[in-house]
C-alpha cells in the first residue's frame, strides 16, 4: 500500500473518534474561529471555496452557514462519509463532495474557485507542498485567495514539553524530513514548514495579505482540558496568544499559522 492510500485508510478509521474528540472541545471552537475570521477578513461571503483536506466536514458546514459556497475535498472516504451526514438543509444546498487528493487537482470539479482553503494542518501530509501549489492555477481563478493552516516546525507548547521528561514528542517536529506519524495502526510520514518556506513555495504571481499564529502560547489543539480545568489560566494565555498571533517571529512558532495569499497571475511579455 502506498503512502497516499495509507493516509485515506488511517483517517478513515479514525474519522468517527475525531468527531466525538471535537465535541465540547472550547479550545478547538477557538481556533477554529480564528480561522474563520481570518478567512472572513480575505475571502467575501458568497465565494466560491475549494477545500482540501476537508476531514468530516466542521469547516465546510460553518463556511456554508456564513454564506460561502465550498467544494469539499479528502482523500478519505470514511472522512467523506462522516461530512455528508453533517449536510441538513442550511448546508447541504451549499456544500459539495469529492474524494480527492490535494496531489491531483487536475481532477477537481468546478474550477475555477475564488478561494482555496485548507485548516489544521491537513496539508502537512502531502510529501511534496510545492506540487501542491503548482497545480492551484489550475483551480484558482486570478485575484483568488489561498487561505492554509498550516503546522510549524517549532511549536512552544511541545517544546515545554521537555521540562516534563518528554522529548520525544517535545522535538518530534525538529526531525529532518517529518516525523513517522501513528494513526490508527498505520504510519505516515508528516512535514513541517515554516511561514517563510511556504510563501517562498508560491513565488511571484502571489502576494502575501497576512500570516497569523494559530495557538502561540495556547496549548495545541490535542489538548482538551486546560481550557475547562483552568479556565482562568487559559483566558490569561489567550489574551496573549492574540497578542503575539501577528508578530515574528510568535506567529512562526505555535501550533498552526495561518498563511493567506492573492494569486496575482503576471501577464507574458
Amino acid at each position: 500500500m502506498d503512502e497516499r492510500a495509507i493516509v485515506a485508510e488511517a483517517f478513515s478509521r479514525t474519522a468517527e473518534r475525531y468527531d466525538r474528540f471535537a465535541e465540547d472541545h472550547p479550545h478547538q471552537s477557538r481556533m477554529r474561529a480564528k480561522v474563520y475570521a481570518h478567512l472572513g477578513r480575505h475571502v467575501a461571503a458568497g465565494a466560491r471555496i475549494l477545500e482540501l483536506a476537508a476531514g468530516t466536514g466542521t469547516d465546510a458546514v460553518e463556511l456554508a452557514r456564513r454564506g460561502y459556497r465550498v467544494h469539499a475535498t479528502d482523500i478519505a472516504p470514511g472522512m467523506l462519509a462522516r461530512l455528508r451526514g453533517k449536510l441538513g438543509a442550511d448546508a447541504g444546498e451549499r456544500v459539495s463532495l469529492q474524494q480527492c487528493s490535494f496531489t491531483e487537482l487536475d481532477r477537481v470539479a468546478g474550477a475555477p474557485y475564488d478561494a482555496v482553503f485548507s485548516d489544521l494542518g491537513g496539508l502537512n501530509c502531502a510529501p511534496d507542498l510545492r506540487a501542491v501549489v503548482a497545480q492551484l492555477p489550475g483551480v484558482l481563478a486570478p485575484g483568488g485567495t489561498v487561505t492554509w493552516v498550516v503546522m510549524p516546525p517549532i511549536c512552544l507548547w511541545e517544546l515545554a514539553l521537555l521540562f516534563l521528561g518528554q522529548p520525544r514528542v517535545a522535538l518530534r517536529r525538529l526531525r529532518p524530513g517529518g516525523t513517522r506519524a501513528h494513526l490508527e495502526g498505520l504510519h505516515f510520514t508528516v512535514r513541517y514548514h515554516t511561514p517563510s518556506a511556504v510563501v517562498a513555495m508560491f513565488g511571484a504571481d502571489y502576494r502575501v495579505l497576512e500570516i497569523e499564529g494559530l495557538s502561540v502560547v495556547t496549548p495545541t489543539a490535542e489538548s482538551k482540558r486546560l481550557a475547562t480545568d483552568h479556565a482562568r489560566l487559559y483566558r490569561a494565555l489567550a489574551w496573549i496568544d492574540d497578542r503575539l498571533a501577528h508578530v515574528p517571529p510568535w506567529r512562526g512558532w505555535g501550533d498552526f499559522f495561518i498563511v493567506s495569499l492573492r494569486y496575482e497571475p503576471r501577464i507574458a511579455g
